[in-house]
């Protein structure tokens, strides 16, 4: 692809448009092709457990394909935000690798748990396909270990790449002083005025209607939040904060 390839990597179905979805519209707008690739997006039959629990506790029959669900609404928000290219990577969630409580998703991962040497070199594969003049990826707030295993997975993958990291969202609203993946390397704090996306940004956000009830108690919960934090981060006026330098975002 052309140099003014934006590669955005998303853990799971909503993460990207939640953190991003303001600077990912205006690439958009700006003429770049926008490449949106989610990692833990595969459908796992007849789900038990806490897999099931996920989907059932969000009021899904449990017969549904939750995650076709997912990639439903994750084809939505992409159209919302004018996404050029949007691939799914066929990689189980952490309910599916062996976590099998909410608590357990937020602490140590599980020593049998290395999908990060699984999503690697995906990840490579794609940065040599479209040759990115950006990459945005997650810094890991909230410490959920599927975005943590992305971290691992891009810094063994990316070596070199134009990276910035994106605040996960909603993580960051619940704690807007959370730290950092202490594995990211050192880079400068941009902020990014996102006024004219905002609205494409919550709209985009809202498309994954089955995760707003538990998100942010439903659509005016989640139309509410952003906005109010998307001020807070730009203090006072609509932004997004990346921990990395972004190239010219004008149209090339």
């Amino acid at each position: 692809m052309s140099a003014n390839t934006a590669l955005v990597l998303s853990p799971h179905l909503d993460d990207a448009a939640f953190s991003c979805g303001g600077l990912m519209a205006l690439l958009a707008d700006a003429g770049w092709s926008v490449v949106l690739v989610t990692a833990f997006t595969r459908s796992v039959p007849s789900p038990t457990g806490f897999a099931l629990a996920c989907q059932t506790d969000k009021g899904l029959d449990p017969s549904a394909d939750y995650m076709q669900l997912r990639r439903d609404e994750d084809r939505a928000a992409a159209a919302i935000l004018d996404v050029a290219d949007l691939r799914w990577l066929d990689l189980p969630e952490a309910p599916h690798r062996g976590y099998h409580s909410a608590p357990a998703l937020f602490g140590p991962m599980q020593p049998q748990d290395e999908v990060w040497r699984q999503l690697a070199p995906m990840l490579g594969a794609l940065q040599r396909e479209l040759a990115p003049a950006l990459v945005l990826a997650p810094q890991g707030l909230g410490e959920h270990v599927d975005h943590r295993q992305m971290i691992l997975a891009v810094a063994a993958a990316m070596d070199g790449a134009p990276l910035a990291y994106y605040r996960d969202t909603p993580y960051a609203i619940r704690n807007p002083c959370a730290l950092r993946n202490a594995t990211l390397p050192s880079a400068p704090e941009t902020r990014v005025p996102i006024v004219a996306a905002l609205d494409r940004k919550v709209a985009a956000s809202c498309a994954y209607a089955s995760q707003l009830g538990f998100q942010f108690g439903g659509p005016a919960g989640a139309a509410v939040a952003l906005r109010a934090f998307a001020t807070q981060e730009g203090d006072g006026v609509a932004a997004e904060r990346l921990h990395g330098s972004l190239p010219d975002l004008s149209t090339r």
